[in-house]
């Protein structure tokens, strides 16, 4: 499983490996919307100019709105991972506290992880979390925050995945003053990660430093016009909320049939602890289905959400044939 630890999403290395073609697989690999916000598929991008610095503001406005944030906390950004790797940049000289099983990208972002030496940390905390879905309240968060400020660091909360969470986020807690950095991601709930679009919301000084190193077109011309679409599209967003946990539902209810116990707050993706996880993959790979390992925990694997009945009866079919060969 080692190739397919870093990211999800690796349809290449596993048509390499099992065969087939990208169209042939069902990727459950990542935590992303599998019935994307349909604007996408009408639109048609006019490539001839440049991207508009007032319709990037307006983006970032209708964002920040949708965070329940100040929109002059609010740069968008070429996707959220670009936006962690840009602050690893602003605060180098902050190490990064040691934390939980997540994103392999924090420590790529800010360097090795602090040693146990005296001195102020940046920490991330990822709301959800990823791979576990753990869920932490407004209160909690804050509290981090508090113990943060308290010793002179920095607390970045990874709100990725908190689209489907009404009433967690702590964008609006955002000003100047205050140690706390919040990204958001727009690809995962609203299905189109391939757009590279997120935002990072911080204190001025932050803001203007990430924005100095994104230049002056940060996003495509899309990615502003489709953000700015998809914000708008509240029956959509609304409708979005409300099916996905009853997808996640049916996901678990499957996997439970199989001896597989979910685990996770998280609608857009499930965890499962096996000792057959090694196995588990292999079979479900064999049959053109991909799912999520993770390096250094070789009974965890990660399944994104069937898109459609169809592909849930797919994942059904190859979990029958590993619960019989085991």
């Amino acid at each position: 499983m080692s190739a397919f630890v870093a990211h999800g999403g690796r349809l290449s290395a596993a048509c390499a490996r099992y065969g087939g073609m990208a169209d042939d697989w069902l990727d459950l690999s990542t935590g992303i919307n599998p019935v994307p916000w349909p604007g996408a598929e009408t639109y048609v991008p006019d490539w001839r100019a440049l991207p508009d610095p007032a319709a990037l503001a307006r983006l970032e406005a209708v964002a920040a709105s949708h965070f329940e944030a100040d929109p002059a906390s609010c740069a968008a950004v070429p996707g959220s991972e670009s936006g962690l790797r840009a602050l690893g940049e602003v605060l180098r000289q902050f190490p990064l506290a040691r934390g939980p099983l997540t994103y392999s990208t924090y420590a790529k972002a800010f360097g090795s992880a602090a040693n146990g030496a005296p001195g102020p940390t940046v920490s991330v905390l990822t709301n959800p979390n990823n791979p576990d879905g753990t869920l932490q309240t407004r209160t909690e968060v804050l509290a981090a925050l508090d113990r943060q400020e308290a010793e002179g660091g920095w607390l970045i909360v990874d709100e990725a995945f908190a689209d489907a969470h009404m009433g967690v986020s702590v964008a609006g807690e955002v000003r100047e003053g205050r140690r706390l950095v919040v990204t958001r991601s727009f690809g995962k709930f609203f299905g189109l990660a391939g757009l590279r679009l997120g935002f990072v919301l911080a204190p001025p000084a932050i803001l203007d430093a990430l924005r100095r190193l994104h230049g002056d077109w940060p996003l495509s011309s899309a990615a502003i016009d489709l953000g700015l679409a998809a914000y708008a599209d509240t029956d959509w967003i609304a409708q979005a909320g409300q099916k996905l946990p009853r997808c996640a539902q049916a996901l678990d209810t499957l996997l439970a049939r199989h001896g597989l116990t979910a685990q996770g707050a998280s609608p857009l993706f499930r965890l499962v602890r096996t000792d057959r996880a090694a196995s588990l993959f292999e079979t479900l790979a064999q049959a053109h289905i991909l799912t999520r390992p993770f390096e250094g925990h070789p009974q965890l694997l990660r399944f994104g959400l069937p898109g459609s009945d169809h592909a849930l009866a797919r994942l059904e079919v190859a979990l029958t044939r590993w619960s019989c060969d085991g």
